[in-house]
């Protein structure tokens, strides 16, 4: 794929989307389901090796690139990554300025609207493609108790789950992973 146009995809995806895996359906439909560059597959572990590594939550965009064309993908990634950012720049200042106006408060509303139903619809997809068995679902449903009654960090869960998960597969229960 030329790398203009995996950059289109990539940028379209973090453009119109707020937060990190908002981008996820929209750069899935386009990479996955359309131009058929990434497998399902693939996009799960640019997001898992993103999720597992310090930095940004949507830097899971670069390995998503990576996957589609080597490292001048990546590189395209990378750029889908910060283009936002510099575009928002005098968008800020703008709103700061303004920010009271009703107009502009409904405006930044809606954006977090937005990326919510933008999350929950890239969360179905990566919960249907690693949800496999009873083992993984018990993790799941631990965790999601976990971070809403608990102050607990991710990092111990994640921790927990691949401990988990580990012992599972050594005493056999790989059939239930």
């Amino acid at each position: 794929m030329n790398i203009v146009l995996l950059y289109l995809p990539l940028l379209k995806g973090t453009i119109t989307a707020f937060a990190g895996l908002a981008s996820l359906p929209v750069i899935q439909e386009s990479l996955v389901n359309q131009h058929h560059v990434l497998t399902n597959e693939q996009l799960n572990e640019a997001v898992v090796i993103t999720r597992s590594s310090p930095g940004p939550v949507g830097l899971w965009v670069v390995s998503a690139g990576y996957f589609a064309a080597g490292l001048p993908g990546a590189i395209a990634g990378w750029l889908a990554m910060i283009t936002p950012a510099l575009l928002i720049i005098p968008l800020v200042h703008f709103a700061g300025r303004k920010m009271e106006h009703p107009r502009v408060k409904s405006i930044l509303q809606t954006i977090v609207i937005a990326s919510a139903g933008l999350l929950l619809a890239a969360a179905i997809p990566l919960g249907h493609d690693g949800l496999t068995g009873s083992i993984t679902w018990a993790i799941a449903i631990v965790c999601f108790v976990l971070l809403l009654t608990t102050k607990l960090d991710t990092l111990w869960m994640i921790i927990g789950a691949a401990l988990v998960s580990l012992t599972a597969s050594s005493v056999g229960s790989v059939a239930f992973l």
